[in-house]
């Protein structure tokens, strides 16, 4: 069973993605290959932020409103 413990680590790594890929990007500028696939990437990661990242973020709200 996967815990709080676990999705908050999953959150930490994909925010580690994001930071890596977009700095792929801005690296990119003068290489469009590197530019496309650092944009595919950042679609992918899109995806998991929608899937981990975002429940992770409403259990911090739920958690915050909590007498």
């Amino acid at each position: 069973m996967i815990t709080t413990s676990d999705f908050l680590k999953i959150d930490e790594q994909i925010k580690n993605l994001k930071r890596a890929a977009l700095a792929l990007s801005d690296m990119g500028n003068e290489f469009p290959a590197v530019k496309r696939n650092a944009a595919r990437i950042l679609a992918s990661i899109k995806m998991m932020e929608i899937n981990v990242s975002d429940v992770v973020g409403l259990n911090e709200k739920v958690e915050i409103g909590r007498p």
